[in-house]
């Protein structure tokens, strides 16, 4: 699993960005540079504020046209106005590959990197989590959680590559969650994401965001490095990490 340049896959991420027209221009200056230290730019939703198509009109114009290709996922707050649609349209019109519920493949050196990607949902983890028991409400609220983790583990599990890795909004552990308060741990991310990644071979990175109180670092039970990439906790344009046996910050 190398790329020519460095010995190994170097993959940038940042999530929660939250762009409109007025913080245009924050995350360019660094952006410019990301080709001399990166294979590619994952993005891991809540790109924009209320989820407009001008918003995104303005995430395209900050992440777009970059030295390498920008992989990205929609978040909660992308979804806030109904427009994701448009939002997705005016991404993908600015060179941007938006993924929810697929994956594509990208070459570096010799090594086919698959990217599957999803906004996920909340749910909870093991011990507290939610069941679909009761209510209507409370088992549409459950299912959907699982029935979009299930959807993400079969794009995963297609990709046709090397070297797999998973990008969602929500978290699939309560590691990177650490620092948010417990009781909104079940709308920040679910078990059944990890479920998903742990059952897929080959995964060698889990990113995502959402959780602009958690922590950096964690591991699904399956020993898949987590990486919780939200702006407000890398405080920088985007992390880079390496793709190979040991996780580390390049």
């Amino acid at each position: 699993m190398t790329s020519e340049a460095e010995g190994c896959v170097r993959v940038a991420a940042v999530g929660d960005v939250h762009l409109d027209a007025d913080v245009l221009g924050r995350y360019r200056p660094a952006l410019e540079h990301v080709g001399d230290k990166a294979d590619m730019l994952l993005l891991a939703g809540d790109l924009t504020r209320h989820g407009t198509a001008e918003e995104a009109r303005c995430v395209a114009q900050e992440f777009g046209g970059l030295a390498v290709p920008v992989i990205a996922i929609l978040g909660n707050h992308d979804y806030h106005c109904d427009q994701q649609a448009e939002v997705t349209k005016a991404l993908e019109d600015g060179g941007i590959t938006v993924l929810e519920h697929s994956g594509t493949v990208l070459r570096v050196g010799d090594v086919r990197v698959g990217v599957a990607g999803a906004k996920g949902f909340g749910g909870g983890f093991a011990g507290a989590c939610a069941s679909e028991f009761g209510e209507p409400e409370m088992k549409a609220f459950t299912r959907h959680g699982r029935e979009a983790a299930e959807r993400f583990g079969t794009a995963l599990a297609e990709l046709d590559c090397d070297v797999r890795i998973a990008l969602t909004h929500y978290s699939p552990v309560p590691d990177t969650l650490l620092g948010e308060p417990l009781e909104i741990y079940p709308f920040l991310g679910s078990y059944h994401l990890a479920q998903a990644i742990d059952a897929t071979p080959g995964v060698g990175l889990a990113v995502h965001g959402h959780a602009h109180a958690g922590s950096e670092r964690g591991t699904t039970p399956g020993g898949v490095p987590v990486r919780n990439v939200a702006h407000p906790v890398i405080k920088q344009a985007y992390n880079v990490y390496q793709l190979s046996s040991v996780l580390t910050p390049a």
